[in-house]
């Protein structure tokens, strides 16, 4: 299981994020924060692209295709749920991801197909679009 430790004090949004023995910083951009690091949403975007390149990266490789090199443009946005055409909900706001890819390699149109099906397989995609519970509890 991934513990991740985000600490922040009295220097505006810059927030020192711990996972591992990694250090990132993340904070919001001008004129709230310093613009140090990724914001929130971009570290949400950063794990869903490197978890999908990761992934089309894996199934290629196992299936000894010619993929050289594998682009993931991500883009988050947010609109009224009544104004989305194909969502369950229609109260409130919407988050939508556009999740573009780009695939460099021999590829015929049937790797392609594939690799894009693939694409929504990764388990962060898995676990954006699936139910998830956040329980808050107190440290002491």
């Amino acid at each position: 299981m991934t513990q991740v430790i985000a600490k922040i004090d009295r220097a505006k949004y810059k927030t020192l994020v711990g996972a591992g023995n990694h250090e990132l910083i993340a904070d919001e951009p001008v004129p709230l924060g310093q613009d140090l690091g990724p914001n929130p949403y971009d570290f949400l975007l950063i794990a869903l692209g490197a978890c999908v390149a990761m992934t089309l990266r894996m199934y290629a490789d196992h299936k000894g295709w010619d993929l050289e090199e594998v682009e993931v443009h991500l883009k988050q946005s947010r609109v009224y749920a009544k104004d989305c055409e194909d969502c369950e909900s229609q109260n409130g706001y919407v988050h939508v991801i556009e999740k573009k890819l780009k695939f460099i390699g021999d590829l015929t149109e049937e790797q392609t197909q594939r690799l894009l099906e693939i694409s929504d397989k990764c388990p962060v995609n898995k676990t954006l679009t699936s139910e998830i519970k956040i329980t808050t509890k107190t440290l002491v």
